[in-house]
Order: structure tokens, then C-alpha cells, then sequence
């Protein structure tokens, strides 16, 4: 089986440790991806210069991608990055998901026409997350701090039994999903209209799902390990919530203020 080209996007803001965690489980992935690019929304230098001491040696291009610190803006990010992405096929995840070694190749293998896929996770406590990052722990079904475990299963034959089409933006994750890169030009990809967390990813879903795709909800296979960090900030919910019942309401499937700010 041919698997198509994969652009691995990382968004990133200000945890560079963990972030370095996340890239030396890229390294160790059984299928590299055809590039990393970082989606950094406005760290510090000092992220930047870890990014460039790490491209030297990386098997893969390792490539940064950067906007000013004006709030959060993952929307923004997540498409300034994809919209230079050389890959057909685009695998999104957060700076703080550690990969298995059978990720990229999981969600590449899955990659079919008019569909995408939503991953799961399996979440670290605290402690273990700390481990994980200053001594790249190996996870394994039996570490304790684990929440989800039965996610860090990994079996082709449990994943086409349980792995089904869920065309709902319910349970969206924008830290592990993956779709083609035509289908996310298609709809001008995430809304840069978004600023604060919350529910940019839901959006997306659903205008991609208006335009006619499936959603696979991809079990037992391509599931990341998902740090601890306290939750963002939930005061701009209001404003996104509009947003999102806006693209419902009216069942758009093109937004206006996307990722063709980068294309032109």
C-alpha cells in the first residue's frame, strides 16, 4: 500500500519542553513523516532557537512557523502552517502529544478520498507527564497515571470492528486529527476569526462535514499520549460560541477569513 506524502503540523505556544518531548517521539516513529512544521502562536526565542539547533540534525525538515503573540489565535497558526505544507495529507496535533511509534503510519494508512479522521488520546497525570518530559519515559499499558488506557491498545482488527463514521463535530480534538490537504483548502480552512480558546476545531468540523466529507472516528489505532497542563482560559466562549452556531445555523461549509490569507 502506497501512503500518501504526511505534513506533521504541532502547534506550539511557550513549552518548549514539551515540545521537545513531542519531536523526539517523531523521531522514533516506524513511518517518518515528509516534514514537521511547528505552528508556534508566539513563543519566545527561546523556543526558536531549540527549533534550530534540533533542524540540523532531524530526519525530517523541521520547519518553524511563526506569528506575534496577539492572544490565542491556534486557528491562525494551525493555517499559516498548513498553507506551506508540501504534503498531500495533513496530521494536526498539540506541542503536547507524545506519538507512539505507529502514529503517522496509523493515520496515513487510514487516509481515504472525502473523508477525515478524529484520533484519540490517552491522558498522563501530573507525575507521569513530568517524567515523560524530562526523561522521555516509555508508556506502556501498565504505567500508572493513566486515564483512557484502553486507548493505548493498538490492533488493525479491533480498529476496523470498532473504528466507525461519526459525522458530528461531538468529541472534536483538534489535538490528534488528520485530513487531506485539498479538503481543508476546500473550505478555507480553520476560521482566523476565532481569538481565544475554544471551539475553532468544532467549526472547522463542522463546515467540513457541510461540504460533503466523513468523519471516521479512528479507534484503536493513532492515539497520542496526552500531557498534563492546566485548562486555558474560557472567557472567550461566548464570542466563538456565536461563531460556531452562525456556521450551524446557516450550514456553511466556506468560511471567509481562512487559510487563504496564506495562499494568496
Amino acid at each position: 500500500m502506497t501512503l500518501p506524502a504526511v505534513t506533521l503540523v504541532i502547534t506550539t505556544y511557550n513549552w518548549k519542553e514539551a515540545l521537545l518531548a513531542v519531536l523526539h517521539s517523531v523521531t522514533q516513529q516506524n513511518t517518518m513523516p515528509s516534514e514537521v512544521i511547528v505552528a508556534d502562536d508566539g513563543s519566545g526565542a527561546d523556543t526558536r532557537e531549540m527549533l534550530l539547533n534540533l533542524s540540523k540534525d532531524f530526519p525530517v525538515p523541521l520547519i518553524h512557523s511563526w506569528q506575534d503573540d496577539c492572544g490565542f489565535r491556534a486557528a491562525r497558526s494551525r493555517n499559516k502552517a498548513i498553507a506551506s505544507a508540501a504534503g498531500d495529507y495533513i496530521i494536526i496535533i498539540d506541542g503536547d502529544m507524545i506519538l507512539p511509534p505507529t502514529f503517522i503510519e496509523d493515520h496515513a494508512s487510514n487516509a481515504t478520498p472525502n473523508q477525515f479522521i478524529q484520533g484519540g488520546r490517552v491522558l498522563l497525570s501530573n507525575t507521569l507527564s513530568q517524567e515523560v518530559i524530562e526523561d522521555n519515559r516509555t508508556i506502556s499499558f501498565w504505567t500508572s497515571g493513566l486515564k483512557n488506557r484502553k486507548n493505548i491498545i493498538n490492533s488493525r482488527l479491533l480498529s476496523r470492528v470498532f473504528s466507525r463514521i461519526s459525522n458530528t463535530d461531538k468529541s472534536t480534538r483538534s489535538c490528534n486529527m488528520s485530513f487531506w490537504k485539498s479538503d481543508i483548502i476546500a473550505v478555507n480552512g480553520f476560521n482566523n476569526d476565532f481569538v481565544g480558546w475554544g471551539r475553532e476545531d468544532s467549526e472547522f468540523v463542522v463546515r467540513l462535514l457541510n461540504s460533503g466529507l466523513n468523519r471516521l472516528y479512528l479507534k484503536f489505532s493513532g492515539a497520542g499520549y496526552h500531557l498534563y497542563h492546566n485548562e486555558n482560559s474560557r472567557d472567550a466562549l461566548p464570542e466563538n460560541d456565536q461563531i460556531l452556531n452562525d456556521t450551524i445555523g446557516k450550514k456553511l461549509s466556506y468560511c471567509k477569513n481562512g487559510i487563504s490569507e496564506f495562499l494568496n
